[in-house]
């Protein structure tokens, strides 16, 4: 039997995110804690089970053998985005409300932009995540 708490498929594939931090428990908690997440490991590296997905957290370090040429660390600056990630919810305002509880900080309250709803906040380390809510169908999405 499968242990949904571990991103183990048993047939297919499944996508999970790693994140570089600086400081594997504090981001490990901000997960779990501020995102409501569940923590499956909580050493190195770090998991946890978020919505329909897992969050690898671990510290960075230099080129191995498997990556020779890679040297993997934190953003270096939280305002230059190379990936964000991107949780689509059927409530924007009120996971901006419970998130905002639990004390996450967005940089704005929720926006309506054309099809969506959408705010932002960082993690511990400067990654960016998107909470975003589509106020529009599929069909309406597809014709445009």
């Amino acid at each position: 039997m499968a242990d949904h708490n571990l991103p183990m498929p048993e047939e297919g594939a499944i996508i999970t995110v790693l994140l570089i931090v600086d400081d594997i428990a504090r981001s490990r908690d901000f997960y779990a804690d501020v995102l409501d997440g569940t923590i499956v490991r909580r050493d190195a590296p770090a998991m946890v089970k978020l919505y329909n997905t897992w969050v690898i957290i671990n510290v960075g370090g230099g080129p191995t053998v498997d990556k020779p040429d890679v040297t993997m660390a934190p953003p270096a600056d939280p305002n230059t985005v190379g990936i964000a990630m991107n949780i689509r919810v059927a409530d924007v305002q009120a996971m901006y409300d419970a998130i905002t509880a639990r004390g996450g900080e967005f940089l704005t309250p929720p926006k309506e932009l054309g099809s969506e709803i959408r705010c932002y906040l960082r993690d511990p380390d400067g990654y960016l995540i998107e909470f975003g809510q589509t106020i529009v169908s599929a069909e309406d999405l597809a014709s445009s």
